[in-house]
């Protein structure tokens, strides 16, 4: 017997020729396979990432050796302007999340940010090259303000219309959007570290005009290959301001904050916006929580409401708006607890690289490894750890936890913080190290001296730096979108972003109050000399910061509760069982 089929959506229309020479015709059911998203168009965006971060840590990898050494600023200058941009970038995100799910969508966001953000690298190469020098500095900050802007739209929005491939709704692509996040991460890693191994050099030793350019070029070639996947992509319309609904929430709670909680509520299957909006996942329906339960009062269906033949949204909301909103005021603690993370992860490309451009950097006689070079052990830890993480850690854990993800979101953020207490403390001894060393040798007063202590020192707290970010920023990338409202997605990841904004601004205040206390006596912390900058005094301060964070952190996450939907299982009950499926398959 042989069968001919036609395609179709949803089945097969089989043509089949019996024994007796008759046609006849049979609809067969079949998978559903889908046509667009999944691995095949998150590999585009994979890719067009870690071309971006090529060209961003290619810049800021190395950026305060140039506004020392090429644009004469001191220190302390240099590292408050870095912290300001790096602040900025941070923080524009926050407005490119309003624009993309408001009102362009996540693609449209994307080309137009990535567009503006070449503009900025095209001025950028301009400014370090033809640029007359009297004007080299003005068109040179410019430049990356321009970038921030880019930054601000692209950031958001690439890492969730990234994840929107995968639909929540089918179990195998939901486990591959967790294990997304980790190759996500990495792939970010393997475009910084390329730029610190080898823009860097470039910069250091041929000049900044050839550094910038190539990176210049790296993005446009960027934009071409997201282009090519165009076809590939899940697109997701704009559902307007999510600003709105959570502004409609408080006030409508606020007007009944005297109505009594007896009173009939308003549920999701009364509510207008309940059904499924095209270019949107399919909207589910989030079970009540008793977290703040004043809230739920915006609900309550009063004798105006009763008497209305229109509901207004500013008076009666939905069960599952209430519930949306109360997942947004769960992330705010978890949020503001990390700050104090992004401090740290700040010196990896201030401190740690002016540490080590004094100590020993020669491997033969003749190379020079480029003090800014050694972020990428960074990049080179995570790039073995995530693996390992992966097909090690993972499997081990599932074992003792019953969870498909080995560990919380939670659990995983908290390891990580932790480690960037360890890493301060490292990076404190370390340092005390390098200066008894130039004590020994006279060399306190010299500050361009090389100290005679290897470079490879401080390659601990490198290391623990790149432990660290696998477990606390692919944690809040992950926490960020998983626990945010479908329609707030873009605003979760900017939200995860800003932390290193308010972080680097948080870390400028730092260093301020601490130069204004250490004024007043003979040795001003953060000098211009090095070896006199009683740097370990800072780390140490940066510890005992971090491990108070840490102990607000355990307390905050302690009462933090999950998303739960209806119809679903609860999270521990749902992991247990995909985590047994997962075992029953390996």
């Amino acid at each position: 017997m042989s069968k001919f089929s036609q395609p179709s959506v949803d089945s097969t229309v089989a043509l089949i020729m019996t024994q007796n020479g008759r046609a006849e015709t049979k609809v067969v059911s079949t998978p559903r396979k889908p046509s667009k998203g999944g691995w095949n168009a998150a590999i585009f965006i994979i890719f067009v990432e870690a071309a971006l971060r090529f060209a961003y840590y290619g810049l800021a990898g190395n950026l305060i050796t140039y506004l020392t050494n090429d644009l004469h600023q001191s220190t302390s200058t240099a590292i408050k302007n870095i912290n300001t941009w790096v602040g900025v970038s941070a923080i524009f995100p926050i407005f490119g999340a309003i624009v993309a799910d408001s009102l362009l969508g996540r693609f449209k966001t994307i080309l137009l940010s990535s567009t503006i953000y070449f503009i900025g690298m095209v001025l950028l190469t301009l400014s370090v090259s033809v640029i007359p020098t009297h004007y080299r500095e003005a068109v040179f900050f410019i430049a990356l303000y321009i970038l921030a802007v880019g930054e601000g739209g692209h950031k958001p929005s690439v890492q969730t219309f990234a994840a929107d491939q995968f639909d929540e709704g089918e179990p195998e692509e939901k486990a591959a959007k967790s294990s997304f996040f980790n190759w996500w991460y990495l792939g970010i890693v393997v475009g910084a570290s390329s730029a610190i191994l080898v823009v860097i050099y470039i910069q250091d030793n041929i000049g900044w005009t050839a550094g910038i350019g190539i990176l210049t070029g790296a993005l446009g070639v960027a934009l071409f290959i997201f282009l090519i996947g165009i076809k590939r992509y899940r697109k997701q319309a704009p559902v307007g301001s999510p600003f709105t609904m959570v502004a409609q929430v408080f006030v409508a709670a606020t007007r009944k904050r005297r109505v009594g909680q007896t009173r009939q509520g308003w549920g999701i299957c009364c509510e207008a916006g309940g059904t499924d909006i095209e270019g949107q996942p399919r909207k589910r329906t989030l079970a009540a929580t008793n977290q703040f339960r004043f809230l739920d009062k915006a609900t309550i269906i009063d004798d105006l409401d009763a008497s209305s033949k229109t509901r207004n949204p500013w008076r009666l909301c939905s069960l599952n708006q209430v519930e949306e909103v109360k997942l947004v005021l769960r992330l705010l603690p978890i949020w503001l607890s990390c700050l104090m993370f992004t401090v740290v992860i700040v010196q990896t490309h201030t401190l740690f690289i002016k540490q080590g451009s004094t100590m020993t950097r020669s491997i033969g006689p003749n190379f020079q490894v480029p003090p800014a070079s050694f972020q990428s052990l960074v990049g080179l830890t995570i790039l073995f750890t995530v693996p390992f993480y992966e097909r090690v850690f993972i499997p081990a854990a599932r074992k003792i936890t019953g969870h498909s993800s080995g560990i919380t979101m939670l659990q995983r953020i908290g390891v990580g913080l932790f480690l960037s207490i360890v890493e301060m403390v490292v990076a404190a001894l370390v340092e005390a190290k390098r200066v008894s060393i130039a004590r020994e040798h006279g060399l306190m007063d010299i500050p361009k001296a090389t100290i005679p202590m290897s470079v490879w020192w401080i390659l601990p707290q490198y290391m623990i730096s790149g432990i660290s970010d696998v477990f606390t920023v692919v944690g809040l990338q992950e926490l960020f979108y998983d626990q945010m409202p479908e329609s707030m997605r873009s605003m979760g990841a900017a939200a995860y972003i800003s932390v290193t904004g308010l972080g680097s601004f948080f870390n400028t205040a730092i260093i301020t109050v601490v130069q204004a206390i250490t004024a007043r006596s003979s040795g001003i912390l953060l000098g211009n000399n090095l070896n006199r900058a009683h740097v370990d005094y800072f780390y140490w301060i940066l510890a005992a910061l971090s491990a108070l964070n840490f102990c607000v952190y355990l307390w905050v996450a302690h009462g933090f509760v999950y998303k739960k939907v209806e119809g679903e299982k609860p999270q521990e009950g749902r992991e247990l069982a995909f985590a047994e499926h997962l075992d029953a398959k390996t």
